[in-house]
This record gives structure tokens, sequence and C-alpha cells, in this order.
């Protein structure tokens, strides 16, 4: 099979007739990378995350979990020290991007990463051996993450580190994770996930502008409280713990509907759509 870099290249500069060697490497280098390339940097590095060690990917993923904390706390700063409400409504979801740039940035293993980044190998090989792979990387990712959430959120519930303002703060940004209808929080669910597998398809095109490119498509993800599994636990774990909501509430107002719309929405919108496109010029390779 042919790898870009063994001879097959996903850059048009390599199709063109009486361009030099030189030429053809100043054009690739002045020029953007095309879907089938991007397809390719991302099922490689999902082949890398199937393979990884257990262990590795819970520390990893629990390391996320715990960083999503950011999220809400620098949310919550915001929140309770700006008084003008528009202005509030416009600020505050800043410091919601500040737990994924951490996450992202740091490489730690985040769920809805991982909607986009081992589906890509799944629909090259579609195989069960690899089914198995992603099915158990999804349940070693999603149960850290979630772990790591709730970790924080007990930290915020019950200590006094935080002044009371703050966690008022914290109870209002929270407090949209129980409040929709399931129908509701499921079509946010399905906003986040594809914003945030879009996120993760656009990375590799944009090399360092990464941290500008987290911070707009996480700040949409505040902006419009689209609902999001990890970060939403956290706030939702904070309810929980803080006596504020029940932990019915948080399976089924929160839990089941979001993990179901961030799945749709990052396989789907996201995987299957983007593959589709580029899975002609992928298979002339394979020949």
């Amino acid at each position: 099979m042919d790898q870009p870099g063994d001879g097959a290249s996903f850059n048009p500069a390599s199709k063109l007739d009486g361009v030099s060697r030189r030429q053809t490497e100043q054009i690739e280098s002045q020029s953007r990378p095309n879907a089938a390339l991007i397809h390719e940097t991302i099922r490689a590095e999902g082949e890398q995350e199937l393979e990884r060690r257990w262990w590795a990917i819970v520390l990893s993923g629990l390391a996320a979990g715990l960083s999503m904390g950011l999220s809400l706390i620098v949310q919550g700063e915001f929140h309770a020290l700006i008084s003008d409400e528009a202005i509030r409504r416009l600020v505050a979801p800043l410091g919601y991007t500040v737990g994924f740039l951490v996450v992202v940035l740091g490489r730690q293993q985040l769920f809805t990463e991982n909607t986009l980044t081992p589906i890509l190998p799944l629909l090259h090989n579609r195989d069960l051996a690899t089914l198995w792979s992603v099915i158990k990387l999804w349940s070693l990712v999603l149960a850290s993450n979630i772990a790591g959430t709730w970790a924080v959120g007990s930290v915020l519930a019950h200590t006094s580190i935080f002044e009371p303002r703050i966690v008022d703060a914290f109870v209002d940004l929270s407090r949209h994770t129980i409040e929709g209808t399931f129908t509701t929080t499921f079509v946010r669910a399905i906003f986040a996930g594809w914003l945030i597998a879009l996120m993760a398809w656009l990375l590799p095109a944009v090399k360092g502008s990464r941290p500008h490119l987290v911070v707009v498509m996480t700040y949409v993800v505040a902006l419009g409280q689209f609902a999001h599994i990890i970060a939403g636990s956290v706030e939702c774990a904070f309810l929980v713990q803080s006596g504020r909501a029940s932990l019915s509430q948080y399976a089924s107002d929160f839990f089941v509907p979001t993990l179901l719309g961030n799945i749709l929405g990052g396989t789907t919108l996201v995987a299957l759509l983007n593959y589709g496109q580029v899975a002609p010029e992928i298979d002339d390779h394979r020949e």
C-alpha cells in the first residue's frame, strides 16, 4: 500500500507537466494541504492511538478530564467578575476555551476528538479487529475522562478555595446541563460533537495557528451553549456533588443525550462525510 511519501503524492503540483522538481517543491510549500493529505495525517494518528497501551490511554484520559475543569473555573471567574450582561455573554465563553487548549496542545486523550481520529482507520480497514480496538479505546478514554471530571467537580463542591460569588457563577453556568429536554440536549450535543471533531480535522492544516483554531471552535461551543460530554460533565458533576442535582438527572438529562449527540455529530458530520470526499483519491493511491 502506498503512503504519502512512498512515491505517491496527494499534492496537485506533482501532476503538473513541464514543472521542474524545484518548482514542484516550491508550489507544494505554498499550497494548502488537500483533504486527502489531511485525512491520511489524521488516520496515521488514529492508528498510533489504537496501538497505545491501555494504562497510557487511561492516564492521558484522566489528565484530560482534570484539565477540562479549567473551562468551568476560568469561565466562572469571568462570569462572576463581569457585571454587564451583554459583555459577560460575549467574554465569559473565552474562559471555556482554556481547558481545551491544555488538552489539545498537551495531546491528552479527549473523547470527542476520538469520534474522528480512530474512526478513520476503521473506515479504511473495515474489519472486526479495528472495530474492537476502537470500542476499547472509546471505553477507556470516556471512563477516564469522566473520572477526571468527577474529581474536579468534587473539589469545587466540597472545598472553599473559591469565593461564594465564584461558586454562584459555577452554579449559574452549570444549570444548562440538566435544564433542557432530552431532544434539546441531544441536538445541542450534535453541534458540539460536530465542532470538536471538525476542529480535530482542521488541526493538521493550520500548523502554527493551532491555538487560535482551538480558541475559535471551542468559543463557539460555549457561546451556543452546546452540550459537550466532558466539559459538561465537570459542570453536572459539580451540581450533583453540591446537592443541586441528582445522579439520575446526571445520567438521564445530561449524560445519555449528550454522549449520543456528540458521537453522532463527530462520526457522521465529520468522519463519514470527510472520508467520503477523499475515498476515491485514497483508493487511487492504493493501486
